[in-house]
């Protein structure tokens, strides 16, 4: 449950789309006061292009939901680099796609919808879950009661040439020192996201993931694809359950809320004959996301407590009372620290 490198490098793949579509989810502000870092003024939008930063954001969302395209992916962070190709097709409310890793362990990832299947060639194991969509038009851009502005400021930075294509560049600073800045990069035609930096409070790149080639409008086949998709022969399928359930049902709680972050979702893995099953407890604050892992603690796995860093994913580990907690996110570390201190059991 707290992660391997290949389920980290395959989120680090995704990493611009899921900036996009963590901003598809309604975000409630929380008022708190939060240690405050200096950060230079952000000038607007400029005059001739009134975009706001939720506008910015519907228009990437709407071009990674819509826009058939294949292209190789790389992702830089902490001196390793990892690569994969992508093959994503849309036809109406359809999505497919197929991603082949071509760095580290050899893996298959097939997406349909909200279903996914992971083939693992050198076990011979193809694992399918479900996974839930955030839908093509999320609610909270058709309001104004989006919060994201209220913690990240943006600006535009012009235009550059990438993969092949022209894009333009935003900035998007925190405006305290809990989260991370970006800058992302997207196709000036359609807003696909080409290429997304992240920054520390210092403003210094900490991660870079960028398509190195891209080819969008690319004739894949939706058919072909889910048919590949369905070819288990020869391996064990496994199909993890994961049940939907909230912190205070099973008895978690944080004592404060952590600025701007919001409970998205909460879900846990049935018992087995090795005891109970571990809860993940999910935060975002429209573009950043935290998770929280609550397992049983096992004193011959459960060494010691540590923190690692790795690009912009932080890990923090300690022991709580009977419990082992593992937190991991795309946060200064402190942030994580703040979400581990006010983590307590309530029955």
């Amino acid at each position: 449950m707290r992660g391997s490198s290949f389920k980290t490098m395959i989120f680090k793949c995704f990493r611009p789309f899921a900036l996009v579509l963590y901003a598809c989810t309604a975000i409630n502000y929380v008022a708190a006061q939060v240690p405050s870092i200096s950060i230079p003024p952000v000038a607007a939008a400029s005059v001739s292009d009134p975009r706001s930063l939720n506008d910015w954001l519907l228009r990437m969302h709407q071009a990674s939901s819509q826009r058939s395209y294949v292209g190789t992916f790389v992702v830089s962070a902490g001196g390793n680099m990892s690569s994969a190709k992508i093959w994503h097709v849309c036809e109406g409310k359809q999505q497919v796609e197929r991603v082949e890793t071509l760095t580290g362990a050899q893996r298959s990832i097939f997406r349909h919808n909200n279903q996914v299947i992971t083939f693992m060639p050198e076990h011979k194991v193809a694992r399918s879950e479900k996974r839930e969509s955030l839908g093509l038009f999320p609610e909270m851009f058709q309001s104004a009661d989006s919060r994201i502005a209220d913690f990240y400021q943006f600006r535009r930075e012009g235009i550059e040439r990438v993969a092949g294509v022209d894009a333009d560049i935003i900035t998007l600073m925190p405006r305290d020192s809990l989260r991370f800045g970006y800058r992302v990069w997207s196709e000036r035609q359609n807003g696909l996201v080409v290429k997304l930096q992240t920054l520390d409070t210092d403003g210094k790149v900490i991660e870079q993931a960028a398509f190195s080639e891209l080819q969008l409008d690319a004739p894949v086949s939706m058919n072909q694809l889910i048919q590949m998709m369905g070819k288990v022969e020869g391996y064990r399928l496994e199909k993890p359950v994961l049940v939907k359930t909230t912190a205070s049902a099973e008895g978690w709680a944080l004592r404060a809320p952590v600025a701007g972050f919001t409970a998205m979702n909460c879900y846990k893995r049935p018992a087995s004959s090795a005891g109970e099953g571990p809860l993940q407890w999910i935060f975002s604050d429209g573009l950043a996301s935290v998770s929280i892992f609550v397992e049983p603690f096992d004193r011959q796995r459960h060494v010691r407590e540590s923190s690692l860093s790795l690009g912009a994913t932080q890990t923090l580990t300690r022991q709580l009372d009977a419990y082992w907690i593992t937190l991991v996110g795309e946060v200064p570390a402190a942030t994580l620290q703040l979400f581990a201190s006010g983590l307590e059991r309530k029955k």
